[in-house]
């Protein structure tokens, strides 16, 4: 079972437009609301991969109520705890061959909040993976993902961690199955803004000597990296197609990696998966559907 953890969750509103002016009106030719957070996009593929997951968080006031109406009508199974206090937020994305996206605080989560989320995650069991995904709001502390690492590794629970900054760096001591940079947030972590696939590699294999047990890195257009367990550097090339949405793209690559590794427990087919899946969620208007990723996968 995979249980997926969005602390900030949202309703993003996406909207596209032909060409974007900074400054000016613009008016979008289309526009959408979704269920979002890095988490819920990650449940979101492996739903419509039939991979069973559970999402976990917290929602605030009728946009919270909105999140989980809208991820039920996607099929979604969720069991967020509710705030008594706060709204959840609302996203703006605007894609105009290029994406801008302008992020919403979030509502304050008391420490009995944090606490009854613990209890949830009391329920899992060996085997059992935890995606924790997204950056941690401001009213909670910094090392809040490492509490989480420390306390699920130690009963057998592969644990994913997909976030940016002290809240990666902290979570590495414990030793989590895997971690997620992008190329950004690669470049963010070694101070760097120039990169060469040799130090992508290097980068990627210094954070598994910092206790990560595997490094996938996401490439955009180029596809992906994996600094495995087993010590192999593996690299695997994106089809040559125009990206239309890269919104969720890496979260997408993020679920269809665990997809092929449940599936195999192979490195190379998870992350041929991996990037099928970021691939097809890239060059749709939305997310994936699970034929497209499996169509891109057999082009792999």
């Amino acid at each position: 079972m995979i249980y997926t953890v969005t602390l900030n969750p949202s309703l993003d509103y996406t909207m596209e437009l032909d060409t974007f002016e900074k400054g000016a009106l613009n008016r979008a030719r289309t526009a959408n609301i979704t269920a979002g957070g890095k988490g819920i996009n990650v449940s979101r593929i492996l739903t419509r991969l039939n991979v069973d997951n559970l999402i976990l968080g917290f929602a605030g006031g009728f946009i919270g109520d909105e999140i989980e109406r809208r991820l039920n009508e996607e099929g979604c199974d969720s069991e967020f705890i509710r705030l008594e206090r706060g709204l959840s937020r609302i996203n703006v994305k605007v894609c105009s061959g290029e994406s801008t996206e302008l992020n919403a605080p979030g509502p304050e989560i008391p420490a009995k909040a944090m606490e009854k989320l613990y209890l949830q995650l009391n329920r899992l069991c060996e085997g059992d993976y935890l995606v924790l995904a997204g950056n941690i709001p401001e009213s909670l502390p910094d090392f809040s993902y490492r509490f989480i690492v420390n306390k699920m590794n130690s009963r057998g629970i592969k644990t994913v961690v997909d976030a940016s900054g002290s809240a990666l760096l902290s979570s590495l001591e414990f030793g989590p199955f895997l971690i997620k940079p992008n190329r950004q947030e690669l470049g963010e972590l070694f101070s760097t803004k120039t990169f060469s696939m040799e130090s992508i590699e290097k980068y990627a294999t210094e954070l598994r000597g910092k206790g990560a047990k595997n490094v996938l890195v996401s490439l955009d257009r180029e596809g992906a990296l994996l600094a495995a367990e087993n010590g192999e550097i593996i690299y695997q090339a994106a089809p040559e197609r125009n990206a239309v949405n890269p919104v969720g793209a890496g979260d997408s690559m993020l679920a269809g990696f665990l997809w092929g590794f449940i599936e195999t427990g192979d490195y190379r087919e998870a992350l041929k998966c991996g990037v099928a899946a970021g691939s097809a969620s890239a060059f749709s208007y939305g997310f994936a559907t699970g034929d497209d990723i499996r169509a891109i996968r057999r082009m792999l």
